[in-house]
This record gives structure tokens, C-alpha cells and sequence, in this order.
């Protein structure tokens, strides 16, 4: 977590949540005396892989500075159904304030770090790294980044900005695919060039022009094992990666197929809330 652009990135986006769900004041906690006290416990309703834990804490760091969090549990550890996350004690009207945006983003993040732990248990022994996309939800882009590490998969690029990756339109508007890596090798020198493509002849050409990743899209078994050896002949051998229409189904076979990556959009888009549950004790 000592990562400076995700510490920034947890502080607004935890302001905007609030800003959200408190508006101009939460009424109802109101009526509750500003003078009581309260302790509650949050406990995971089901199996989970835990992410959020710096979120949690700048939710009820922004509401009330003086709410103590006390965490039983760490990101990326693995909870059992009914297992206490944490621990809060403070004024009862900043807890319950707090409450369900602190929520929100645990359950939301430990879903992404459960799925991906699920999914890298199915590739366990293989060489292969799994990736996420940038299907994520909006606003949400480095805490679900996150959130994949946690469960034991990997980050494709961030955004649009950290690495390139050239598909069919960006082919067809540069000329060619040796026009498109050359170019972007001008004009970002240093910063990973990926290029999508269909065919063996578009996997020959990413080749030659010297791409650093070459993505191999909607690849069946047999053409992605060629794909690997093809490319384990050239000079400038690349990263292969397999995308497209793969499910836990094929997930494993994919893997042994010798592709160095497999991207996943599943991982941040479809991934289903953690449950979660806070009583006060």
C-alpha cells in the first residue's frame, strides 16, 4: 500500500463517496445524542478474499478522525463465512455515517480479489501470468488494480496512457502494423508496445516489426500452441498473450498451451459483492 498514486488515489475517491451518500448531512444519524458512544464489529457473511482495508480506514478518517479502526485481518487474506474483518469504536453517529460507504468499497474490492484468487487457483503450476483489462468500474481503476494483485493475478496496463496497444482501427489509420510500431517506438521510446492480432500472417508481421507484446485474439488451442512455437523461432521473440472467449472452462488448457499471458475482463466486470455485515456490540 506504501504506493503514492493509490494513497492519492483512495483519498478522493473516498471523498466522492461521501460526498455522494452524505450530501448536506445525514439525518438520521442525528437522531442518535452527539455525546453516545458506540462499538460495532464488520463480519464477512461468506468465503472472501479481503481487499480495502486503506479504504475502510479513509472513509472513517474523513467522516471522523477520531473513530478507531482495529483490523483483524490484512489485504489479500483469506476469510471464512462469519469471520470478523474488523472493529470500530468512536461517536455512534460517526460510525453509522460511515458505515455504508466503509462497505461499499470492501465488499466491492474483496469481490475482485476473491474472483482473481479463484482464477489463479486454476492456473496454479503453470508459467502463465493472469491479467485484468480496463473493464473496470469507472472511478474505480486502481483500487480494482489493486484489488486483482491481492488475489493473486497481475495488471495489464492502467490506462491509455502507460503502455500501448495497437488493435484492427489503429492498424488500419497507421497503414500497417510495421507503420503503427514504429511509430509508437518514436514517439513514447521505452513504454511497452502490444499489438492485436487475427491471423498468423498479422502474428508474422508484429514479429518482424519488433512488438514487445503481441496479443493473439480469439486463438483457438491448436493455433495458440503454433503461435508459441512460431514465435519461440523467430530472433526477437515477443510476450504472447491469449484473449477473447476464455472461461474457467478452457482457463487451464489455454495455460498449457505456453502463453506467457491470458487477460481476463471478468476479473473487474463481473465479479459479485462480497457480504458483509456490521453490528454494534
Amino acid at each position: 500500500m506504501a504506493n503514492t498514486p493509490l494513497l492519492s488515489d483512495i483519498t478522493v475517491t473516498v471523498r466522492t463517496a461521501l460526498a455522494e451518500d452524505i450530501g448536506d448531512g445525514d439525518i438520521t444519524a442525528q437522531l442518535i445524542p452527539a455525546e453516545q458512544q458506540g462499538k460495532a464489529r464488520v463480519i464477512s457473511r461468506q468465503d472472501a478474499v479481503i481487499c480495502g482495508v486503506g479504504w475502510v480506514n479513509e472513509v472513517f478518517r474523513q467522516v471522523d478522525d477520531s473513530v478507531r479502526v482495529t483490523w483483524l485481518v490484512s489485504d489479500g487474506d483469506k476469510v471464512s463465512a462469519n469471520q470478523p474483518l474488523f472493529e470500530l469504536e468512536g461517536s455512534a453517529r460517526s460510525l453509522l455515517t460511515g458505515e455504508r460507504s466503509a462497505l461499499n468499497f470492501l465488499q466491492t474490492l474483496s469481490a475482485t480479489a476473491t474472483i482473481s484468487a479463484y482464477y489463479a487457483s486454476l492456473v496454479e503450476g503453470t508459467n502463465v501470468k493472469l491479467l485484468d483489462t480496463r473493464k473496470t468500474i469507472p472511478g474505480l481503476r486502481l483500487a480494482q488494480k489493486y484489488a486483482v494483485t491481492c488475489g493473486g493475478c497481475y495488471n495489464h496496463r492502467l490506462g491509455l496512457y502507460d503502455a500501448f496497444l495497437i488493435k484492427e482501427n489503429h492498424i488500419m489509420a497507421c497503414g500497417s502494423i510495421a507503420n503503427a510500431v514504429a511509430t509508437a517506438k518514436h514517439n513514447e521510446p521505452g513504454k511497452p508496445v502490444e499489438i492485436e492480432v487475427e491471423s498468423f500472417e498479422e502474428l508474422q508481421q508484429a514479429l518482424d516489426a519488433g512488438a514487445d507484446i503481441i496479443m493473439l485474439d480469439n486463438f483457438d488451442h491448436a493455433g495458440l500452441r503454433l503461435a508459441v512455437q512460431k514465435n519461440k523461432e523467430h530472433p526477437t521473440p515477443a510476450k504472447l498473450e491469449a484473449s477473447g472467449g476464455i472461461d474457467e472452462n478452457t482457463l487451464r488448457s489455454i495455460a498449457e498451451t505456453g502463453v506467457d499471458y491470458i487477460s481476463i475482463g471478468l476479473l473487474t466486470k463481473d465479479c459479485k459483492a462480497v457480504d458483509l455485515s456490521m453490528r454494534f456490540i
